[in-house]
């Protein structure tokens, strides 16, 4: 697999125009401007004559060209990106992070707490004007399993550890010896016997993986099975997971409860199967929203770490997808 494309050198940069998506806000482009010492411009409809850079949320066919050096998504999520088409050679990609892992690691406690607490089901007893007592349970020592070990799911982890759960995480690949990243007590391979046990002991098992090739579809029969009445918390991509594999997961009692804030196809029809899932709340792609401030953020981080000739933390390889 070829390693990710080096950035643009400063005095390639020095020439190339800044254009931006007509969705930005003009507060927003105002400020990209002045991140990058020029005047931020619309994009045109046709590809332009000389090297420019880009700041979106897609890429438009006309400006996926060789002389694009660079591209900025307002998105953490990059797959839809390089599925619409061929990524330019040697254009770097970076991302917008911002607060998100923030944001989405309170989306997350905010529902383990909330289950806790019977929330839903005093929800379904209010509207039935009923009066009864429900219990309540502690967080503390009980285990999370988090997919994915990078920016999102370290900050989910982190929360959460800090409420006193056992944290694990799941990633691809380990390293030799390598301690846990931060937030986490301990990481296992994804497909070894200790993430099946893992998900065994866990009380809540949270998605934050992107999607690719390896990830589509990642949560099928022989994970879901692997539960033992956990709940299941989805954040990170929808094609992530079998939803079948879930319906029947959920209706067997493997899967205790599920929380979906991303989908396959967004939004779902009003006959679309994810509305029949038992013990299942959609929310609509809400957990990390980024904001303008986060793009300005990144970008300015970005702008700074490509213009010292170093590789921004939040470049995207995109061979990988992530």
């Amino acid at each position: 697999m070829a390693p990710p494309p080096l950035p643009p050198g400063p005095g390639a940069l020095a020439d190339a125009r800044l254009l931006v998506s007509p969705s930005l806000d003009r507060a927003l482009v105002r400020s990209l401007g002045r991140t990058a010492g020029r005047r931020a411009e619309p994009a045109p409809d046709t590809a332009p004559d000389g090297p420019f850079l880009y700041v979106g949320d897609v890429l438009p066919g006309p400006l996926r060209t060789g002389r694009l050096l660079w591209f900025h998504s307002v998105n953490a999520g990059t797959d839809a990106l390089l599925t619409a088409g061929p990524w330019p050679d040697g254009a770097l990609l970076t991302r917008t992070v911002g607060r998100m892992g923030e944001r989405i690691a309170q989306y997350v406690l905010g529902w383990i707490l909330a289950e806790c607490q019977s929330v839903p089901e005093y929800t379904t007893q209010h509207a039935r004007a009923e009066w009864r007592r429900l219990p309540s349970s502690l967080v503390a020592g009980e285990t999370v399993v988090v997919h994915g070990t990078g920016r999102i799911g370290a900050a989910v982890a982190a929360l959460l550890h800090a409420c006193s759960l056992r944290t694990v995480g799941v990633r691809r690949t380990l390293g030799e010896a390598a301690p846990p990243p931060p937030g986490f007590e301990r990481v296992v391979a994804a497909g070894s016997a200790q993430e099946t046990a893992e998900l065994s002991r866990a009380r809540w098992v949270v998605s934050t993986l992107p999607l690719t090739g390896a990830t589509e579809g990642f949560f099928g029969p022989e994970r879901f099975s692997a539960m033992r009445g956990a709940s299941f918390v989805n954040v990170g991509r929808g094609a992530s997971v079998d939803l079948g594999a879930l319906e029947a997961a959920l209706r067997d009692g493997t899967v205790r409860r599920a929380v979906l804030d991303v989908l396959g196809q967004e939004p779902p029809g009003p006959e679309d199967r994810v509305w029949r899932l038992p013990h299942t709340v959609t929310t609509s792609h809400s957990a990390g929203i980024t904001v303008d401030e986060d793009v300005v953020t990144d970008f300015a981080a970005c702008w700074d770490a490509v213009t010292r000739g170093r590789t921004p933390e939040l470049a995207v390889d995109t061979g990988r997808g992530y």
